[in-house]
């Protein structure tokens, strides 16, 4: 269970959404997509195509040649940085570490169209039946939930049960969970009248992916939240937590040291299955940054200090104070000097 912050404006968590769904499509998986602000049939039709491996190995090669070079000119000018260590801020050559996808092409239909995929739109849920509570939850929660049940049941993607075709893997998408689309009002009021709606879904849900062959990403608008206590008891009831931090009307965004970034990515909690301890990352700083046709999460590391200009100022202000305690030493001794006749 991946969940989800999403950015201020829910344009790099969506991204990151449809990414997910892409990869389920190019390996063949089950897909299942709910959603309560847009239909998934639009969402199915938006998903980014996928990217060739001899052309992602050319534009990665190009790129990293180009940062190669600008790194070694920069070296040139800022001597006194040539015997640090290199930071790399992404792989120097081609790795096949799953599939790429170009976000400026939209994938064929034949493809999506060539695995199984349910939808979940939850107007048309509630237009069916009026609504009921079921579980002591939201309505709508509680309708995801027996969906997802019955395609877990039904679908052959039950673990406990034995199955006799060929088995597959289930990928679960769910946008926007906790926003008013679905009626809850965790993100309206740091009092809601229903908070354990969100937390005894998520409890249930997890209770559902543990016993199926399935995976499941969850993307929340988690900046609307108030209430601190409800956002921790969802990060425990979650296997890996992230979220994105855009620099989208915010003082990052014009501000020269992030010039070459979009945005942060913050793991706040990484998955621990049948083990007591977890993988711990080497770097907690990461940043993303969308290119033309890819979208990439890289190493944040800020830039040397090469201005001219800032280190002839320090050096100006390094003088300047050293005059004033000089004087200030001189004046001193003046003075005690008067105060000895």
């Amino acid at each position: 269970l991946v969940f989800t912050e999403e950015d201020k404006y829910g344009l790099y968590s969506n991204l990151l959404f449809k990414y997910f769904l892409a990869e389920g499509i190019v390996c063949g998986h089950d897909l299942f997509v709910a959603s309560a602000k847009e239909h998934p049939d639009n969402i199915l039709k938006e998903l980014p195509a996928p990217l060739l491996d001899d052309t992602y190995g050319k534009e990665w090669g190009d790129e990293a040649a180009a940062k190669s070079e600008d790194f070694q000119d920069s070296m040139k000018i800022a001597w006194r940085y040539q015997n640090l260590p290199k930071m790399e801020t992404s792989p120097t050559t081609y790795t096949k570490l799953g599939h790429y996808y170009d976000v400026s092409k939209k994938m064929s239909p034949e493809l999506c169209q060539s695995v199984k995929w349910h939808s979940f739109y939850l107007h048309e849920e509630l237009s069916f039946e009026p609504e009921m509570k079921v579980w002591n939850m939201n309505s709508g929660y509680a309708r995801l939930l027996q969906s997802i049940q019955r395609i877990i049941s039904q679908e052959g993607f039950d673990g406990s049960d034995p199955q006799k075709k060929q088995r597959n893997v289930l990928r679960i998408g769910i946008q926007s969970l906790g926003s008013v689309w679905w009626g809850d009002d965790v993100c309206c009021s740091d009092t809601p009248e229903d908070p354990h709606s969100l937390t005894k879904f998520l409890y249930v849900l997890r209770g559902l992916l543990r016993k199926s062959l399935s995976a499941c990403i969850i993307t929340v608008p988690a900046h609307l939240m108030q209430n601190k206590a409800i956002m921790e008891r969802v990060t425990n009831l979650s296997d890996m937590v992230v979220g994105l931090e855009s620099f989208i009307g915010s003082e990052r965004e014009t501000n020269p040291l992030y010039k070459d970034y979009h945005g942060l990515v913050h793991v706040h909690q990484i998955p621990r299955l049948n083990s007591l301890i977890c993988d711990v990352s080497d770097t907690k700083d990461l940043a993303f940054r969308l290119k033309r046709k890819l979208f990439t999460i890289e190493r944040l590391h800020l830039p040397p200090d090469l201005s001219d200009t800032v280190s002839r100022a320090s050096k100006q202000d390094l003088a300047g104070s050293a005059k004033l305690l000089s004087s200030g030493c001189g004046a001193m001794a003046i003075g005690k000097k008067h105060l000895d006749f």
